[in-house]
């Protein structure tokens, strides 16, 4: 081998770079902005089916880029979904492999950093003071927790290596926050070398105070309930009386839950506004149309559905989420039905900018099912603590909760918002038995010793009628003044 194409060829290898992207061609290399959202169900998005929503600018992302239909949160081990979501997401592999401060993790932004990419974070972070330090050289506006009132958020930067905290700005909301931050970098920026900048935003998650603007627009014109809302969920999954779901009384007011989807959908609205402004900077950065974008929220939320608020369930108003990816090679208005995870992310970023991941990720390379018109797995595992289990191949799914002893089978293409039970059904008992076969072998991937059943299952009807809870402090007071008793133990 001549001298030269051997240090060349060592270059690569030491850098982590493909051979196909050159270390000293750093400016060439596509851009990153990845905008996270929290816990957005994925009907959400006007451009993909929802009339009564207004997201103007994640309907461009969906028109200059390429949708993912069936991505899914790959579940959780803590009733803040949240937490373990952003670990995957940031370290490319499920749950049960890491922890949630991303112990020994080679983070996305650390990988990104390492090999050249100028890395910022605005917004939520859920993971730690160590990880975010590794991962990001720059961060403005950066919130260090899980939820708060949107107009109190608790700031910090990152400066020289550490995360500088300045309390509450005054007068001031989440999303414009973030926003604010984003667009400042952007315009900062002399374009020497790619960018990764990850914003954060804490909506559509409670309180579901949007500003005034946004919060009318939807009560003079309310959004209907969802076609699988109840009163009450209809019997035990093992998480019906936490944080989440004491944010309404039980059985759940039609009019409450229609008002609070009106604030959840006010607050989607304006953190699309918000992504306006971060894109519309964007195109005046130098280099900006060299960028990779990708859309996504960390999981979705019940919101009503199946008489349910939150995200500690296997539903798929839950665990399905939005992911889009739009920029340089990517095609334009498509989508797939392709099954994905959330943590696919990291390995999909890598190959598109042409960084070698690390070797033990769980996340697959969903470029290929834009490439090649395919499919990156067979079927979907999913797990919430130690009350569920869920899989999907094709159309059927099955959620299993072990400690009642208790199954749900739906097959989704009839029954797209798991109204019909039909694991009871003779008809489909080898359906039941192939897919709980499928699910052991999916436990055994992913090293779950959790048994799918028990010796002495727990009680599955209940009903939590006149259930007395205190409300959340979070809460919007007129939750408080017309639906609870603030008397209540």
């Amino acid at each position: 081998m001549p001298a030269r194409l051997f240090c060349f060829v060592c270059l690569i290898l030491l850098t982590g770079l493909r051979p196909a992207v050159a270390a000293d061609q750093g400016e060439s290399r596509p851009n990153i902005l990845f905008l996270f959202a929290d816990d957005q169900r994925p009907d959400t998005i006007h451009a993909w089916g929802n009339p009564n929503i207004q997201t103007p600018n994640i309907d461009q992302l969906v028109e200059q880029g390429f949708s993912f239909r069936n991505n899914y949160c790959f579940g959780s081990d803590s009733g803040a979904v949240c937490i373990p979501s952003r670990a995957m997401v940031n370290s490319g592999k499920s749950y049960m492999q890491i922890d949630h401060q991303l112990t020994g993790q080679t983070t996305l932004g650390q990988l990104l950093r390492t090999n050249g990419y100028d890395t910022f974070a605005t917004g939520k972070w859920h993971n730690g003071k160590a990880a975010i330090l590794r991962s990001f050289e720059h961060g403005e506006n950066v919130f260090m927790g899980g939820m708060c009132d949107h107009t109190k958020v608790p700031l910090s930067d990152i400066r020289d290596g550490e995360l500088i905290s300045r309390g509450v700005k005054p007068n001031s909301f989440s999303s414009e926050l973030f926003a604010d931050a984003a667009v400042n970098y952007l315009n900062g920026r002399d374009g020497e070398k790619p960018f990764f900048a990850y914003v954060a935003f804490t909506a559509p998650h409670d309180p579901r105070n949007p500003p005034e603007k946004y919060r009318e627009m939807y009560y003079s014109n309310p959004p209907s309930l969802p076609a699988n809302f109840l009163t009450q969920h209809p019997f035990n999954n093992g998480s019906l009386v936490i944080r989440d779901e004491v944010l309404a009384p039980w059985p759940r007011p039609e009019d409450m839950v229609q008002r609070q989807l009106c604030e959840y959908y006010g607050l989607i609205s304006n953190m699309d506004a918000q992504i306006g402004r971060i894109l519309e900077a964007l195109e005046k950065t130098p280099g900006g149309e060299n960028t990779i974008i990708v859309y996504a929220a960390d999981h979705g939320l019940a919101m009503g559905s199946h008489g349910l608020l939150g995200k500690q369930n296997l539903y798929e108003h839950s665990m399905k989420c939005p992911l889009i990816f739009s920029g340089p090679g990517i095609p334009q208005n498509k989508q797939s039905e392709a099954l994905t995870y959330l943590y696919d992310i990291y390995p999909t970023l890598c190959d598109l900018v042409g960084v070698q991941p690390p070797e033990d990720l769980d996340g697959k390379d969903l470029s290929t099912v834009w490439k090649e018109d395919g499919k990156v797995r067979d079927a979907i595992f999913l797990s919430y603590q130690n009350a569920q289990r869920a899989i999907r191949a094709g159309d059927w799914k099955l959620i299993v909760y072990p400690p009642f002893n208790h199954q749900q089978l739906f097959n989704l293409a009839n029954d797209p918002h798991e109204i019909m039970n039909l694991a009871d059904d003779p008809q489909h008992a080898n359906k039941v038995k192939r897919l709980t076969n499928a699910l052991k072998k999916q436990q055994q991937q992913f090293g779950d010793e959790l048994p799918l059943t028990v010796e002495k299952p727990r009680e599955l009807a209940i009903d939590l009628t006149g259930h007395k809870r205190k409300p959340d402090s979070h809460q919007p007071q007129w939750i408080i003044d017309d639906y609870f008793d603030t008397d209540a133990e």
